[in-house]
């Protein structure tokens, strides 16, 4: 969800490179009795320390080991400079396959051109390659085997259909963005404003501010838009972990703002439980791992090649009147 998303949890990360290696003994004997050969794929992880791509990369492990493929993952700790490096690092080891959580969707154009000239076959995960200004979500960036993620624009718009339910008619709005560079920050409000209007709701943006993906970032945010726009009717946080700063923010104003979130975190589930929050979309962060890991190994085996495919999972929207739905993954 890079960062579809993300609060930083609290365990902290070395600041050296974290590589680890999985595949059960096992998968691993079975696989060689059998003669298959033994994959090795390597995975640049955006941030092991956010929750989000923390889950992608267990779903990623916990496949691998079904699989019998060896993991080899790098921590690129939320830089986009460090992404950079660990990707070369990854090239001189020469893995079947590379899976790549971009942490700047521009800077990650420029290592996919590098592991495509390498011969290496990558699926990029969570998040798109190349500028979300002018690459469509699904005009998948060239040379990449597959990006495998959530439909940010369908998510967005589902945002948007909530909205429209918790505020009919629409009004004023204000935005707590993600971090500049990730591309979910433009497509995750893509289809958002249409789909509220297509339920009635037209919505007036009167401010937007960036929340980094996290808790108290986001409520600073929200206390200063409150302070500048005392109107705001609702709250969209691009995430669930800043939704919940936000509506923290909203109750110490004495606001009657609501507030909606995105990614079905566990922080959002229980937000909307307490009514803190009015709803979001659930994403599963550990199945999208799985998927992504799938879909590179079959294409290294030959059992279903791909060539900048879309491939992507359903994601709900999450009321209190429907919130048994989404069962938190992150």
């Amino acid at each position: 969800m890079k960062k579809a998303i993300f609060a930083m949890a609290a365990l902290a990360v070395g600041a050296t490179a974290c590589a680890s290696s999985t595949g059960s003994a096992g998968t691993d004997g079975a696989a060689q009795e059998s003669g298959k050969k033994q994959y090795t794929i390597g995975v640049s992880n955006l941030g092991l320390s956010f929750p989000f791509p923390a889950a992608i990369g267990k779903g990623i492990k916990d496949e691998a080991a079904k699989l019998g493929v060896t993991i080899v993952e790098l921590d690129a700790q939320g830089k986009a400079d460090k992404q950079s490096n660990d990707v070369q690092d990854l090239m001189a080891q020469q893995p079947d396959g590379v899976l790549i959580l971009p942490v700047d969707s521009g800077v990650a154009q420029g290592l996919a051109d590098k592991l495509k000239a390498a011969g290496i076959p990558t699926v990029a995960v969570a998040s798109q390659v190349g500028d979300p200004k002018t690459r469509q979500l699904k005009d998948v960036y060239p040379g990449l085997v597959a990006l495998v993620t959530q439909d940010e624009y369908a998510a967005g718009g589902k945002a948007g259909e909530i909205a429209a339910q918790v505020l009919p008619g629409g009004g004023k709005i204000a935005i707590v963005e993600g971090a500049a560079g990730f591309a979910e920050v433009v497509n995750r409000w893509q289809e958002f404003p249409k789909s509220a209007e297509a339920k009635g709701a037209k919505f007036e943006v009167v401010a937007r501010q960036p929340g980094d993906w996290v808790q108290d970032k986001a409520q600073s945010a929200c206390q200063n838009m409150l302070a500048s726009n005392p109107g705001v009717e609702l709250f969209y946080a691009q995430s669930d972990d800043m939704s919940v700063g936000c509506a923290k923010a909203v109750k110490a104003a004495g606001s009657k703002a609501k507030v909606i979130g995105i990614g079905g975190s566990k922080l959002g589930i229980d937000a909307i439980n307490a009514g803190d929050v009015a709803g979001t979309v659930c994403f599963k962060p550990e199945d999208l791992g799985k998927l992504a890991l799938t879909t590179l190994y079959k294409h290294l085996t030959g059992e279903q090649k791909q060539d900048a495919a879309f491939v992507t999972y359903d994601t709900p929207s999450i009321t209190k009147e429907n919130v048994t739905e989404c069962t938190p993954q992150w």
